[in-house]
């Protein structure tokens, strides 16, 4: 099927082997022609090159600055090393495949392989996501709350907390603007879908934003990137415990709205923050509103039906929501069972860093959580809606070859992934301070304090 897609689009897929780098995966500088240059501008990408008419500068304005950059860097040779390097493949014996060598194809490639409704939003089709979503929550309340006994209260903070998870996916989807082409309704939506979770839903847009423009980029990276050498180093013991030790990264999002990650200050509910522009003042400022409305709503409701309820009801499904919320951001960027590099200065690009991303499988919870796990051409391409993000994967693979890496396949319930969380935690605290490509390393004190978990 993709095959056919491809060939429709009049794109013939490349081979699936890729010359092998030449040179060892290290951190010291390769020669500047072998590698992309984010100093140098380039023309714009224009969308409608492909067909993508759906994808035009005219129709972007909706996107609220959350997808792809308009511009990406190159250097001079880029194009002949593509040529090349996908010719000499083929026929070649491969032992090794690079992750760190630059691919031999574009952001443009793939993009033209992706079929063009796939880059439709269909404003009905995300509401009733979001119809559905709502009845589900209020009805395990109502049932939970009628049913009142010890062997539905864990029932419910699973599958609760779970449909808290999947609300916040729908307003993430409104924050990148994949939810619809109307603005008005992705912020109405978003407030309302992320406010009732205790999300600031501009303050973290923004910063979402930044994650996604910036992604695989060791010290411009926003959410779980890796700690430079240096910064770990000057941790506490406790801190240290704290980022590294499950349970504790499983409940850092309520502390990174407030403080952000080590090494960074600023807050998401403060408009003079270095996370915003002061163009940007009055959406926070807004968001901020609603989230103290939604923690006033919720104290009252506490006087209404009593703490222990409220923390029945709310409190707990909160918790299991900002797990699942902590599990799948860190999984989709690190914990691979290979080595995956992290970039900085000249190395780094906008699609070299995508391929970093991860795909997984979480079983039944796909539909549940709106196929959030078919991430890496959510992050390349963050304006396709959730709904067309499998069909997109599928269609981009033989373009990507080895540079996709297939997720493993889950049982019903993605308990698998605990384990691919232990190992990542126990090995990956920080990388070096030195060179352009660097990859985790391990502290050894705190590898065998993680041991016990």
């Amino acid at each position: 099927m993709a095959t056919w897609v491809l060939s429709e689009c009049g794109l013939r897929p490349l081979p699936p082997v890729f010359p092998r780098s030449t040179r060892p995966i290290s951190c010291q500088k390769p020669s500047k022609s072998r590698f992309l240059s984010t100093n140098k501008g380039v023309p714009d990408l224009n969308l409608q090159a492909r067909g993508l008419t759906c994808c035009s500068f005219r129709d972007r304005k909706w996107e609220l600055g959350v997808s792809a950059p308009l511009k990406f860097a190159t250097n001079e040779g880029e194009e002949e090393e593509r040529t090349n390097g996908a010719n000499n493949g083929v026929g070649e014996e491969v032992s090794e495949f690079d992750p760190s060598a630059p691919p031999p194809f574009k952001l443009a490639d793939i993009r033209a392989a992706i079929p063009k409704h796939c880059w439709v939003k269909d404003p009905w089709k995300s509401m009733s996501y979001v119809v559905r979503d709502v009845i589900v929550v209020f009805g395990l309340a109502a049932a939970a709350a009628y049913l009142n006994n010890w062997v539905v209260w864990p029932l419910y903070w699973a599958a609760q907390g779970t449909m808290f998870w999947a609300l916040f996916v729908l307003g993430h989807d409104c924050g990148h603007g994949s939810f619809s082409n109307n603005p008005k309704l992705n912020s109405v939506a978003g407030h309302l879908l992320h406010s009732s979770i205790l999300v600031p839903y501009h303050g973290w847009r923004i910063s979402h934003r930044t994650h996604h423009q910036n992604h695989g980029h060791v010290e411009n990276d926003e959410s779980w990137h890796p700690l430079p050498e240096k910064i770990f180093k000057s941790l506490d013991n406790v801190t240290r415990i704290l980022r590294f030790t499950l349970p504790f990264p499983l409940l850092a999002y309520p502390i990174y709205l407030w403080s952000r990650s080590p090494g960074k200050t600023g807050s998401h509910f403060n408009p003079d923050s270095d996370l915003f522009v002061p163009s940007e003042r009055k959406d926070v400022i807004t968001s901020t509103i609603c989230w103290t409305a939604m923690a006033a709503l919720l104290v009252g409701l506490g006087f209404v039906m009593g703490p222990v309820q409220l923390l029945k009801l709310y409190g707990i499904p909160y918790a299991i929501f900002v797990m699942w919320l902590d599990l799948v951001t860190y999984l989709h960027h690190h914990g691979h069972e290979d080595k995956l590099p992290w970039y900085r200065g000249e190395e780094w690009s906008y699609l070299r860093g995508g391929l970093t991303t991860i795909d997984r499988d979480y079983g039944w919870i796909n539909n549940i959580h709106h196929d959030i796990g078919t991430h890496v051409i959510h992050h390349l391409f963050p304006q396709i809606p959730h709904y067309h993000l499998i069909e997109a994967t599928e269609a981009a693979k033989p373009v990507l070859g080895q540079y996709y890496r297939e997720p493993k396949k889950s049982s019903p319930l993605p308990i698998y992934l605990i384990g691919e969380l232990l190992r990542s935690m126990k090995k990956d605290h920080f990388v070096s301070d030195s060179g352009d490509i660097v990859y985790y390393q391990t502290d050894p004190t705190l590898s065998s304090s993680s041991t016990s978990q």
